[in-house]
């Protein structure tokens, strides 16, 4: 490995920052032994901070009904062929219920801009799921919504919020949205979030349709100025009823380069091996955390609904997916050296 390829990865864990032309010199240079060298330094940086934990998240996916139309999305407000459903206050305490037993303590309310989830409803949900189980973080994961409404899911005992940004090239977001959505308001969204004390945590598709690698560069330079306390990233996977359904996914190596790079950059990040990745790529999830990651999410959603929840094509929701093969997942991690721990994993800068 060159010389130059060593000062910019020293810099860049010294002074948590490069400049375009570094970053554009790390992903035109990507090679095999170069991604050897970022896992490397990336978890031996993770474990400097977190130990050998992974973080477990329960994932309780309460809505598929969406008001957007984002051109890869298989709940689009335009697939007249999805399967709509909403779970109830009862059936999301019911997930949360059954998450604790098996030890979770951070539940993820992930759902589509779904117009019925009113604020009063979601502060009554966050009302409730708090009340029940005060020991347990909780993460909103319900798309752009306006300021007010953020402070009051926040007053109501929300911790965190996960809003991928997608993408932080203008020309590149308006390829994947519709007209109305726009990036600066995405981004105001992200602003907002952050100012009114959420962990925050924003992220990109890797692979999406025009991406380009003046595209991850400027998703780096974001993350740079945003500071994150989350960052998810996954490969893009088509769905067969949207705009994108014959574009090819998004590669798994570039990914787990992207998850190496960024924890370099974001030391204390809470870094997901997402459902993404362990759907593209056989044991995806443990090559994640390999690379630097130290989150998963399995799912807490009622079985009957899994399937529906379907963003892309060939999701996993069963085998160590579901949160009853928790076991299963805890041996894979296990035979990689690492243990999955069922505290609320917190921010280590918080």
């Amino acid at each position: 490995m060159s010389r130059e390829i060593e000062r910019i990865l020293d810099l860049l864990q010294s002074q948590g920052r490069l400049s375009r032309e570094q970053w554009r010199f790390l992903l035109e240079n990507r090679s095999k032994e170069l991604a050897a060298e970022v896992f490397r330094r990336a978890s031996s940086l993770r474990d400097q901070v977190y130990g050998k934990r992974v973080f477990i998240r329960g994932l309780i996916e309460f809505t598929n009904y969406c008001r957007c139309d984002c051109r890869y999305c298989g709940i689009r407000r335009s697939n007249r062929k999805a399967s709509r459903y909403r779970l109830t206050k009862e059936e999301i305490l019911g997930c949360c219920e059954a998450g604790y037993e098996l030890g979770f303590r951070t539940f993820v309310l992930q759902g589509g801009e779904d117009p019925y989830f009113t604020d009063e409803r979601v502060v009554e949900l966050i009302t409730a799921i708090k009340g029940r189980f005060p020991d347990c973080a909780l993460t909103l994961s319900i798309g752009e919504k306006p300021r007010e409404s953020y402070a009051a899911f926040r007053q109501a005992g929300a911790d965190r919020y996960l809003l991928r940004h997608e993408t932080a090239n203008e020309a590149h977001y308006e390829l994947l949205h519709p007209k109305e959505q726009t990036l600066k308001n995405r981004m105001e969204c992200l602003k907002n979030l952050k100012k009114l004390g959420y962990q925050t945590g924003a992220g990109i598709m890797v692979g999406s349709p025009g991406q380009t690698i003046d595209c991850l560069i400027d998703d780096l330079v974001y993350l740079t100025e945003l500071q994150p306390e989350m960052v998810g990233i996954g490969p893009f996977i088509p769905h067969h009823d949207t705009p994108f359904r014959d574009e090819s996914a998004g590669s798994v190596e570039l990914t787990l380069y992207l998850l190496g790079l960024v924890r370099l950059l974001l030391p204390r990040v809470l870094l997901p091996a997402t459902t993404a990745l362990g759907t593209a790529a056989e044991g995806g999830r443990e090559l994640g955390v390999k690379a630097g990651a130290n989150v998963v999410m399995p799912n807490l959603s009622p079985e009957n609904v899994r399937e529906k929840y379907l963003l892309y094509d060939n999701k996993i929701h069963t085998g160590k997916e579901a949160a009853e093969c928790l076991g299963a997942l805890k041996e894979s991690m296990a035979a990689i050296g690492y243990e999955v721990v069922v505290d609320r994993g917190d921010f280590a800068g918080l």
